[in-house]
């Protein structure tokens, strides 16, 4: 494959995440995985993020729609369950926001600046249902 840089695809180009073929991801874990030269996983893209994701694990019920929709593999996913986000790979689109099933979320866009202990402690009230 030939090396090249992001200006170097035309606008509207597929970029293989994988090389060869995908059987089961979910069972590989992610510094396990074949990720392409082309697949922004093998590059940091933190710098381009405006907004961030901040995950509430106590809102979570490991739909994995995050997991599944995330277009960077950003979302770090053991055994079927959500763990995390790696911030290296988040390019801050917000889709993972966007999927999310939970009310509240579980995963919320917030300014890149904001601290996640003081946005979590902000978090709305579970919506208990009668």
């Amino acid at each position: 494959m030939i090396e090249k840089g992001w200006n170097d695809f035309e606008i509207g180009a597929m970029l293989r995440t994988f090389d060869g073929g995908v059987s089961d991801i979910s069972t590989i874990s992610q510094e396990d995985r074949s990720y392409s030269q082309s697949s922004s996983y093998t590059a940091s893209v933190a710098d381009w993020r405006l907004i961030k994701p901040i995950f509430n694990k106590e809102y979570c019920i490991d739909c994995q729609f995050c997991w599944i929709y995330c277009p960077d593999v950003s979302i770090i996913s053991r055994d079927k369950k959500m763990v995390g986000i790696d911030m290296d790979h988040c390019k801050g689109c917000g889709i993972c926001a966007e999927v999310c099933p939970t009310n509240p979320k579980s995963l919320k866009m917030f300014p890149e600046q904001a601290e996640d202990e003081i946005e979590i402690a902000s978090w709305p009230a579970k919506n208990e249902e009668k």
